[in-house]
């Protein structure tokens, strides 16, 4: 039986493609971003998050272990983050909402971490949808090798396509990995006709130059994607580093005037 892990399951959701949809959550990723806004999607294994504050010290969770997945603790102080699910299970979530879907133009987002990493469970389940006509996204950092985007073309309608950083030894620097894949990568799947949506973050003191923004427009000058979205960083994911135990990297937030210097660059030929 095929599965995966999946650390969260929104539904109706407005901010991961068109229409009304339901966003999955898959974990694992194989980019360390240190503006990373979920913490507790980059392990792939199951976590315990603890949230100090919120504990009474009732102590029923003395023995949890990360596999105790149906744990509830009555002050959301600590949970378990990733459950081993199947296709099935996911899809039966998924398809609850198709007169959502049909109604608002909507559908089923794949997201993370990365869901590429999980390929023959993501494929299962773009199949699945697409027998029962529900509108597909898939949302990727593209960093996976080519033969991964092959299996799921066929599936998917839409592509959410990061591009976190065009200077490669600044994305190095700040996500553990090249970009040379993820700008190759995302050249063919405008070879191969695919719809693309560009999502840029936008940094403080990592990307949000006009330099930056003007080389990653000219790197899509002779492609077309349906849209370039540029995403401002926020501090709503720090709580989560602290309920994991992890180190904090923390930038400023843009400006309004900042983002909309850097959104102009994209509206003018």
């Amino acid at each position: 039986m095929n599965t995966a892990i999946i650390f969260d399951i929104q539904r109706n959701s407005f901010v991961d493609g068109p229409g009304i949809r339901t966003t999955v959550f898959f974990k694992g990723c194989n980019l360390k971003c240190k503006w990373c806004h979920n913490p507790e999607s980059q392990s792939s294994k199951p976590q315990i998050m603890f949230y100090k504050d919120k504990c009474t010290g009732c102590g029923r969770c003395k023995d949890l272990t990360e596999k105790d997945a149906e744990f509830v603790c009555f002050n959301d102080a600590k949970k378990i983050c990733g459950k081993v699910q199947t296709v099935e299970n996911v899809f039966d979530i998924i398809r609850k909402d198709k007169i959502f879907y049909e109604t608002s133009n909507g559908g089923v987002t794949f997201s993370g971490g990365e869901c590429m990493l999980q390929i023959d469970f993501l494929r299962e389940l773009l199949k699945k949808c697409k027998e029962i006509n529900i509108h597909t996204a898939v949302d990727t950092a593209g960093s996976v090798s080519w033969e991964y985007f092959a299996k799921i073309l066929p599936y998917t309608d839409l592509f959410l396509y990061d591009i976190k950083t065009f200077n490669n030894d600044v994305h190095k620097k700040f996500t553990d990995a090249s970009n040379e894949l993820i700008l190759n990568n995302l050249k063919k799947l405008f070879e191969h006709e695919a719809t693309v949506s560009i999502r840029i973050p936008i940094i403080p003191t990592v990307n949000d130059t006009v330099e930056e923004m003007r080389k990653i427009k000219e790197f899509l000058a002779p492609y077309k994607p349906i849209n370039i979205e540029l995403l401002p960083y926020h501090k709503m994911g720090e709580h989560k580093y602290m309920a994991l135990g992890m180190n904090i990297t923390s930038f400023n937030i843009p400006s309004k005037e900042k983002m909309e210097e850097l959104n102009g660059i994209f509206q003018h030929k």
